[in-house]
């Protein structure tokens, strides 16, 4: 029935799905205080404050628009994408070097891995949803056309590091929260947060070339522009200085188009069986 109804959403114009996910937006924002409290603190956290009512509109868009992201033709998703830098993709394929896309909850982030399959096969590193009704629907999506999905265990890590090392490029959330022994306390907009080691060691057992990429929203459901950047950042360090390295990264990404970050997110929140960082403690 989810499958069904999110069909029949996605052949509404994109301009409608966004006006209704402003709407759907407010009314999560207004009725649920944990989602409320959890957005303004990490907005102000962040300084960001004054994106508010933007970030607000822009949450309850990324929900809408997923119906379009995963059941709209494929060509009429191509349609309403712009892309940017590509080259530095297709320059790093061509020289035979894997990649590991980095792609933060920022804008349509579902649409960055579909551009990257229309060219060239891609795994990407798959957590499945906790709602059971909801993975036939999640998967079905994301698993088409050459979009593949590694588990997010050690069977899935040594998928994408056979990818990497066939010169076949992978992509990773790097902002979720990992489990315990997965990670290590990280500054993110000037707080500690557990933050996944796996980017950067991809990257070296792959050999491979780290890559940034996000999704931008255009206003008034215009589409999409997906833009493409080296990561400049140090890798040499420990785990820990490694993943700051990589938070810095995205935090440089997210002020392109700070109200387009998933700022409900319980980023800062500690594992179970994690110990919290010295600094504080975290919620």
């Amino acid at each position: 029935m989810l499958v069904f109804l999110f069909r029949v959403i996605s052949y509404l114009p994109l301009p409608v799905l966004h006006t209704l996910g402003s709407a759907l937006g407010w009314l999560v924002y207004l009725v649920s205080p944990s989602h409320r409290r959890r957005l303004r603190g990490n907005l102000e956290q962040a300084g960001y404050g004054e994106h508010l009512h933007a970030a607000v509109a822009e949450s309850g868009k990324a929900i809408t628009e997923l119906a379009f992201a995963w059941c709209a033709d494929p060509e009429r998703v191509a349609r309403h994408i712009t892309v940017e830098n590509y080259d530095i993709v297709r320059n790093t394929l061509d020289a035979g070097r894997g990649i590991v896309f980095l792609t933060p909850h920022l804008g349509c982030f579902e649409l960055t891995a579909q551009r990257v399959a229309r060219d060239i096969s891609l795994t990407v590193m798959y957590r499945p949803p906790r709602k059971a009704a909801l993975k036939p629907l999640v998967e079905g999506a994301r698993a088409r056309q050459n979009l593949h999905l590694a588990p997010a265990n050690l069977s899935g890590v040594r998928m994408l590091v056979k990818c990497l090392r066939s010169g076949e490029p992978v992509g990773i959330l790097p902002d979720q929260v990992p489990q315990e022994g997965e990670g290590v306390w990280a500054p993110f907009f000037g707080r500690p947060a557990y933050t996944m080691t796996l980017p950067a060691k991809l990257a070296q057992l792959g050999k491979a070339d780290i890559l940034l990429t996000y999704a931008e929203r255009l206003p008034h459901g215009r589409g999409y522009v997906i833009r493409f950047f080296p990561f400049e950042g140090d890798l040499s360090g420990t785990p820990a200085q490694q993943a700051a390295a990589i938070n810095q990264a995205m935090e440089r990404l997210i002020a392109r188009c700070p109200a387009q970050y998933f700022w409900s997110y319980n980023r800062y929140k500690q594992p179970q069986g994690v110990a919290a960082p010295e600094s504080e403690a975290v919620a």
